[in-house]
């Protein structure tokens, strides 16, 4: 399964960028879908997720992102924009191929965010 983002740039303070996520090959399910950010010097770490019973956001987005999936496409919105969202955004994918299959994961490559005046 293959991950392909867009979406990403360069925007002020206070401004929006929406960032788009398709999955492609061979899927029967989806557990969930995610985005995840990780900035220099820290870890990577989980931004937003969307599964079958809802939602999840991290603390520090609540309220100005807002993830949605649409088939095998996830979106994150992201309004209210500040400096320290600056990151590489990597969208993620758990999913199954069969029925009882095993649950596996994709990640997409990775897209730049940058938050500056």
């Amino acid at each position: 399964v293959q991950l392909q983002a867009s979406g990403g740039g360069l925007v002020q303070p206070g401004g929006s960028l929406r960032l788009s996520c398709a999955a492609s090959g061979k899927i029967f399910s989806i557990d969930n879908m995610g985005w995840y950010r990780q900035a220099p010097g820290k870890q990577r770490e989980l931004v937003a997720l969307i599964h079958s019973g809802g939602t999840n956001y991290a603390a520090s987005v609540k309220g100005r992102f807002t993830i949605s999936r649409a088939e095998n496409t996830v979106i994150l919105q992201m309004n209210s924009l500040k400096p320290e969202d600056t990151a590489v955004y990597y969208c993620n994918v758990n999913y199954r191929t069969t029925l009882l299959g095993t649950r596996s994961s994709s990640w997409g490559p990775g897209t730049q965010v940058t938050v500056s005046s």
